[in-house]
């Protein structure tokens, strides 16, 4: 953060400025730039957070900046060329304080490349924990299998886990709960069971998320009215 001379140079010489910081900071570094604003100066402000909305920028639009949530729907590890060029053409999540600040986001996200979509104020944390679940827990998923397959003897899990994660993040991409394919949709009771007692004897530290997943599918089958067996359901719970 910069100090506070520098700060207001920035807010005063500046016409858009970007808030990229970790979430819990960003209401703190908003009320510390809302004191920098001079009066009649406008600047459009908005943050990249996934989290919030345009609210928590409320002190900054009460000094007469326009206010924005700007959040670019994709993964960023500290590859910033690649990075860069997987934004070009990904979704944002916008979310402006008023309807000029949200055509502003609109502007920046079309100048970077990318495709607006809005987000309600009151719905940004339920869009994130989305985005969250997809992304973040597909990395937990795919390491657990990694070394579970480790365990079992594969020199190289990433290389035969490649062609089958794709095609099935595909096909659920496309089709839905439609893409699902294996035991738990077949009712194999048995295998399930095989599983299970694999795990607990090699992997253990695998076992409670892939229980968890496959409730969690067999919730899923169930909500749209596909039969679960019974000694399958008993087995999971």
């Amino acid at each position: 953060m910069p100090t506070a001379p520098n700060l207001r140079h920035l807010i005063t010489t500046c016409d858009v400025l970007a808030i990229a910081v970790s979430d819990d900071a960003i209401a703190d570094i908003a009320t510390d730039m809302a004191t920098q604003i001079p009066v009649g100066h406008a600047p459009f402000v908005f943050h990249v957070s996934g989290r919030s909305g345009a609210a928590i920028l409320e002190p900054l639009r009460l000094r007469g900046a326009s206010t924005a949530a700007l959040h670019p729907a994709m993964t960023f590890t500290g590859q910033p060329e690649s990075e860069a060029r997987r934004m070009k053409g990904a979704r944002f999540a916008i979310t402006g304080s008023t309807p000029h600040a949200t055509a502003q986001a609109r502007e920046v996200v079309a100048l970077l490349g990318g495709i607006a979509i809005e987000i309600a104020e009151e719905r940004r944390p339920l869009y994130h924990a989305a985005l969250c679940h997809a992304s973040n827990h597909l990395v937990t998923l795919i390491v657990g299998a990694s070394d579970a397959l480790a365990d079992a003897g594969v020199d190289d899990p990433a290389a035969l886990l490649a062609p089958l994660v794709r095609a099935a993040l595909e096909n659920s991409l496309e089709q839905g709960l439609g893409g699902l394919s294996g035991p738990l949709l077949r009712g194999d009771h048995r295998t399930i069971g095989d599983h299970l007692d694999a795990l607990n004897a090699f992997s253990p530290n695998l076992l409670p998320a892939y229980r968890a997943m496959a409730r969690a599918t067999l919730d899923a089958l169930q909500k749209q009215g596909t039969p679960v067996p019974p000694d399958l359901d008993r087995k999971l719970r």
